[in-house]
């Protein structure tokens, strides 16, 4: 009896204890932010530049191109440094897309620095506003989905692979939704497609430049007489580290 008695009392206190940790405690997700709440654009802007239109369909983010207009970005109203975000994303077979991180629009000492490397001012659509930094490629198999890509810098490509002319995979599931993970710490850009391993950087020089910014997502401008080409996006959330 008294082996049963103390059962008993063991299997009330685990369930206070579940009870306490998942209801009233401390949540193994509580640090987790949702970026879209399915329903509104609320939390997002535009960025300068380009003309694709966003909007919410189906309770996901849906970027459509719009012909004659550069890359376009919707970008976070935060600001974020060390991060892990997380997404799904479906993108049409004919469009290239991303997501911006610690990303923004140039500013004239951004512009000025242009002008002091290159000899020539960066003007319009390529000047003052144009959202830059670096760039998680989203594109379909085989591609180079995944990897790291300097947006608007003097960097073109950070991932050493496709720079270096490297096979590209077959993670991404054409015409499906991929689920994207994003880990940003320091220096350091992880990023994983299906649970898969992809990205792995470290570069000193545009973390000095880019430290922390908006999330940005991105419709790619579209050559002429093609098109529309549509991105969505869904089950954005972040947890700050």
């Amino acid at each position: 009896m008294k082996n049963l008695k103390t059962g008993r009392w063991l299997f009330v206190l685990a369930v206070v204890v579940c009870t306490v940790s998942v209801g009233g405690g401390v949540r193994a997700d509580e640090k987790w932010e949702d970026l879209f709440d399915g329903r509104t654009l609320k939390g997002w802007k535009k960025a300068e530049h380009g003309k694709a239109v966003y909007e919410v369909v189906d309770g996901a983010i849906h970027g459509v191109t719009v012909e004659g207009s550069p890359n376009t970005f919707l970008m976070s109203e935060q600001e974020y440094g060390d991060f892990e975000l997380t997404f799904e994303v479906r993108v049409h077979d004919s469009l290239n897309s991303g997501c911006q991180i610690r990303s923004r629009g140039k500013t004239e000492a951004d512009v000025a620095a242009e002008e002091a490397r290159t000899g020539r001012r960066p003007q319009g659509e390529g000047g003052i506003g144009r959202f830059h930094g670096p760039q998680v490629e989203i594109e379909k198999s085989p591609g180079f989905a995944g990897y790291i890509y300097g947006e608007a810098t003097q960097y073109g490509w950070l991932s050493a692979e496709p720079k270096s002319g490297g096979k590209p995979h077959e993670l991404m599931k054409s015409g499906e939704w991929n689920r994207f993970r994003i880990l940003a710490q320091g220096s350091r850009i992880q990023t994983w497609i299906n649970d898969q391993p992809v990205g792995d950087l470290t570069h000193e020089e545009i973390y000095k430049t880019h430290p922390r910014g908006h999330i940005g997502l991105q419709v790619h401008g579209i050559a002429a007489g093609t098109g529309p080409f549509d991105v969505s996006w869904r089950k954005i959330r972040i947890r700050r580290l």
